[in-house]
């Protein structure tokens, strides 16, 4: 399979339309129709619905796309990681990572980096753990930042430890407001949102014990700013580590912790045994070098 070819489907799956693509590619409509035709020969699928006033993509052609961009995006990344040497550095950096109080510490790691590497670019990229482990094993993310349990088989990686505490979020009129922490006797009476992944959620199980099957749980969320925006329409209470909400205006939401007191460690990561670029491999030693 050509990439070139796998542009130009791209290219069309964007415009919707043969001439705008063609004009796009610079090349002739006539030409840019064969090699897409050869394409869904090649596959054995039909990739593109021509009938009515625009081009659409089949359900083949919808799979298509999402592998394209992801070989699109690593062919991106290895002309990247070619870029610069040891005497001068530069490329792109690409950092995978979910909403917690760890993204603060990265920061501080990226502003050493950019003070000595200034023509290196950092590609932040939000996503849920699992995601990121994925984009990682795929080789389309560098750097990894996780909130425990997360396996590290095959990984370095440093540990941040009690990055974050586990709160619950509320309007700052709701009575639970006044109280100085949250206990498991309030939970129990709270239509509660709670983080997707099973791993976190077994940590909220581990502190609730029995009572965790006498919770009601209205909702789960991958992102906490989600959570947030159900808790403002009062739609129920986000328990889940303090996260991006603590940068919310206090007008909107508070947080209270949980008592007992729960923790979460995160862990900043990379794949191990394989070959870094010198962008990557120099932002490694700023993490190894980094004290939380």
């Amino acid at each position: 399979m050509d990439l070139r070819v796998l542009h130009y489907f791209l290219t069309v799956a964007r415009e919707q339309s043969f001439t705008k693509a063609s004009k796009q590619l610079y090349i002739t409509q006539p030409t840019l129709s064969r090699q897409l035709a050869a394409l869904e020969e090649e596959l054995g699928a039909k990739l593109l619905d021509r009938g009515g006033h625009k081009i659409t993509l089949t359900e083949e052609g919808l799979l298509l796309k999402r592998r394209a961009l992801e070989i699109i995006d690593l062919e991106n990344k290895i002309i990247e990681e070619f870029k610069g040497n040891e005497e001068v550095i530069e490329g792109t950096i690409t950092i995978g990572c979910g909403e917690f109080n760890a993204v603060d510490h990265i920061a501080k790691i990226c502003k050493i980096f950019q003070e000595k590497y200034p023509r290196v670019q950092i590609a932040l990229h939000t996503a849920t753990a699992d995601v990121v482990q994925e984009m990682m094993n795929k080789g389309l993310v560098d750097i990894g930042a996780f909130m425990e349990p997360v396996s590290t088989e095959d990984l370095d990686y440093i540990r941040i430890r009690e990055s974050d505490h586990w709160v619950v979020s509320m309007k700052p009129d709701d009575p639970l407001a006044k109280k100085g922490y949250i206990t498991k006797d309030d939970l129990l009476k709270l239509p509660l949102i709670v983080p997707e992944r099973l791993g976190v959620q077994s940590e909220l199980a581990n502190w609730l014990g029995a009572d965790f099957n006498k919770i009601k749980i209205v909702f789960t969320s991958n992102f906490s700013t989600n959570a947030g925006i159900m808790a403002l329409n009062g739609l129920g209470y986000p328990v889940s580590i303090e996260a991006a909400i603590q940068y919310w205006r206090e007008d909107l939401l508070i947080q209270k912790r949980l008592y007992p007191e729960i923790t979460a460690n995160t862990v900043i990561a990379w794949r191990r045994n394989i070959p870094h670029s010198y962008a990557v491999h120099k932002f490694i030693e700023e993490i190894n070098a980094f004290k939380a």
